[in-house]
């Protein structure tokens, strides 16, 4: 088992942040951005930037802090830590507990969800690294992952005969996918088409349009993020925000009218900023959120339409291990877990409007 020390990172590792971000084993993750940091500072949390060493090698890693009244400070390792084995999972959050307690912070919890493949070996390790299991926060903890490196061609011959057909369908039609610049006019043509989504598939409640403008701004202030639609009748029907972060492009936002006469246009939306990434250098494709692997095909999960759309690109869903608990004080947590976690969630949401996480 190796060895890891933990130390917050210097200001020119935090001016440089993505560039080391990118370069961790796994490649990093957009929720762990420069841009994603600056989003969440202030909103409801605090950010820490933390770096992971060990033998030479070092993995960066940004963790969202809130300060609770009597119970302490959480840590909220999201998406991470990125590391290269499930075995170096147990020391680098030992590192982690040491760091915390050094500069006296009363951290109660660590919660981590790295992005390791879930299995039942993984699970057993997890459970003997102390770990304990913790309700899923992100939508992506199970999602389709497409590989973007080969050239343009191969990729449009791996995905399934149906996206194919329908993207041919759709260029024969005339349909046309635009890239949008990142204006007020774009955000809200987006918005609308989100809320649109959501109203008629109950999915996911929305954020506010203030928090997606603050969102959208900072990775596409950093060349990071992508807008593409298509229009029906003169006003945007399908429309999507994609993040292009290292070698990583994930399928972030997107919403669409209900009830289109375009055949095909959302396969093409996604195809159109496939190819866009693999121009900016992806060599992945995050579609951003299934059913697990167990129940793609369960009609009665919240996202099984989305589930369905975005299986046919790639067949494959990744489960990743998702999110768990590292614990430092026993009893606090135990009161975290019994309730107190449920009430602040609470009280912030009617305070605040926001979610929690």
């Amino acid at each position: 088992m190796r060895e890891f020390t933990a130390r917050f990172a210097t200001a020119e590792e935090i001016e440089n942040w993505d560039k080391h971000v990118t370069a961790n084993p796994n490649g990093g993750n957009m929720l762990q951005s420069a841009a994603y940091a600056t989003v969440k500072n202030g909103n409801g949390w605090s950010a820490r930037f933390l770096v992971l060493e060990s033998a030479g090698t070092a993995s960066y890693n940004l963790v969202l802090e809130k300060k609770f009244p009597v119970l302490g400070r959480l840590w909220y390792l999201i998406k991470g830590p990125d590391l290269g084995s499930v075995d170096d999972l147990k020391p680098a959050l030992e590192a982690c507990a040491a760091l915390a307690r050094s500069h006296r912070l009363s951290v109660f919890t660590i919660k981590v969800e790295p992005d390791i493949v879930a299995s039942p070996e993984v699970q057993a390790q997890l459970a003997e690294a102390g770990l304990v299991k913790a309700p899923n926060i992100q939508s992506n903890d199970s999602t389709a992952l497409l590989d973007i490196s080969a050239p343009e061609s191969q990729v449009l011959r791996a995905v399934s005969s149906r996206a194919r057909n329908a993207i041919r369908r759709a260029e024969r039609e005339g349909c046309e996918v635009v890239q949008q610049a990142p204006t007020p006019e774009t955000y809200k043509a987006l918005y609308d088409l989100m809320a649109d989504t959501v109203s008629a598939k109950g999915s996911m409640p929305l954020r506010s349009l203030e928090y997606y403008t603050r969102f959208w701004d900072e990775f596409c202030n950093r060349g990071q993020g992508s807008f593409f639609f298509v229009y029906e009748d003169g006003k945007p029907s399908v429309g999507a925000f994609v993040i292009n972060y290292g070698s990583k492009a994930t399928y972030k936002d997107g919403g669409s009218t209900q009830n289109r006469k375009q055949y095909g246009d959302s396969h093409l939306v996604q195809w159109a900023a496939i190819r866009r990434m693999q121009e900016l250098g992806c060599t992945e494709y995050d579609f951003c959120g299934t059913p697990p692997a167990g129940r793609i095909k369960d009609k009665s999960h919240s996202l099984y339409g989305m589930g369905m759309f975005k299986t046919s690109f790639t067949k494959t869903v990744t489960d990743f291990v998702g999110c768990y608990d590292y614990v430092l004080a026993p009893l606090r947590h135990a009161l975290w877990v019994k309730g107190a976690e449920r009430i602040f969630r609470r009280i912030e949401t009617a305070r605040t409007g926001h979610q929690f996480y």
